[in-house]
């Protein structure tokens, strides 16, 4: 893999912008301000006070690029709120339309910097359904296509953190046209793709060879924050593989019990990079018919619900289990992938207090209880 250095991230970052051909280049911004938050909730007709920790106002959002601006793009330590899937896959988009049909909009080449190793793997997710054969969805291919990538490492993770638990790393290693790495004196940029690479020949006069020093201070770097991960989730060992800890605790009361104080945001499946769920329909515009998608999520009460008015998952706690075995069950035995890639956006983002951490840790409590049982 072709490695450069850059010293400064401003003229690369024009270059990137110019060469989106009249696209658009979205970077990191940390907005909001203050300390986790921390909040007492109590359930009056059960008898019991629970503590909601919120991960406060403070975090990245993705921001249109602006070389005239004077503040600096921010290079961010952890993955931005926002879920890649925005950018492939709209919350609202027209599907069709009759009586003549429609044709994807013509979509200008982007980019996107400061994705993290998690959102590269949501995508192989997101790939994996929108890009099967038969199924192919023409909107999701044509700004896949479009799409530039500039990945960069993670260096602070949060507590919400827990990519290592699942294979995870806080660095990418494929699924990215450029990675960059920051050191004390400029950036380790990395070529992944073709793509990747027909920039940087383009735009050659910006890097230079990059120093033994800084390859070793960005391997350290690395290696420092793949310890923090671990040892921020030192507590997240199970005895069984998750697939099989998931199957064999299928009729637990555990579902039940923590969707208690779900309130059907539905903020969980939002955020998730990997969730892909939409539903489709119909309305009259004057002249044509139309058939919109939009989002859907399965912890919505009426998602499982059928024209009789019949619903195997009216119940809170069967939603919550569906969703976790569609994460760690039926999508792994379809495609082969683990849809959760421990990010933690579902953690930060929820209303309520459920952790899908505390969720697999009682699961595996429960298999350990079996196993002595036994």
């Amino acid at each position: 893999m072709e490695t450069v250095f850059i010293s400064d991230l401003k003229p690369f970052l024009d270059a990137v912008a110019e060469s989106a051909n009249g696209g658009d280049l979205y970077v990191p911004k940390k907005t909001g301000q203050g300390p986790p938050v921390r909040e007492q909730t109590t359930f009056e007709e059960e008898s019991r006070t629970i503590e909601i920790s919120h991960a406060g106002t403070q975090h990245y959002v993705f921001v249109k690029y602006d070389s005239s601006a004077e503040t600096p793009v921010e290079f961010n330590n952890i993955r931005v709120c926002m879920p890649i899937k925005e950018f492939l896959f709209s919350l609202r988009e027209l599907a069709a339309v009759f009586p003549e049909p429609i044709e994807p909009e013509e979509i200008k080449p982007f980019a996107v910097f400061g994705l993290k190793d998690c959102d590269l793997r949501s995508l192989e997710c997101l790939d994996r359904v929108f890009l099967e054969k038969d199924f192919e969805d023409p909107f999701y291919i044509a700004r896949r296509e479009k799409m530039f990538i500039i990945s960069s490492d993670c260096f602070e993770p949060g507590e919400s953190c827990f990519c290592s638990v699942l294979d995870g790393k806080p660095y990418p290693a494929h699924g990215f046209d450029l990675n960059i790495s920051q050191v004390s004196d400029g950036f380790v940029v990395e070529v992944g793709s073709q793509k990747g690479k027909e920039f940087v020949d383009r735009n050659c006069e910006l890097f230079t060879e990059p120093g033994d020093d800084a390859i070793a201070e960005r391997d350290r770097i690395r290696a420092g924050t793949a310890e923090q991960l671990e040892q921020n989730n030192a507590g997240l060992k199970f005895d069984t593989p998750i697939r099989d800890m998931m199957t064999e605790t299928y009729e637990s009361d555990v579902y039940d019990i923590e969707a208690k104080t779900c309130v059907e945001c539905q903020a969980c499946t939002r955020v998730c990079p990997t969730c892909h769920c939409f539903y489709l329909y119909d309305t009259k515009q004057q002249d044509y018919f139309a058939k919109m998608k939009m989002w859907d999520s399965c912890m919505r009460m009426a998602y499982a619900q059928v024209a009789g008015g019949a619903n195997p998952r009216k119940m809170l706690g069967d939603r919550l289990k569906h969703r976790l075995m569609h994460k760690f069950v039926y999508f792994l035995d379809r495609y082969g992938l683990q849809m959760c890639i421990g990010c933690g956006r579902c953690v930060d983002a929820e209303a309520g207090d459920i952790d899908i951490r505390a969720v697999l840790k009682k699961l595996n409590e429960e298999i350990g209880n079996i196993k002595v049982a036994k």
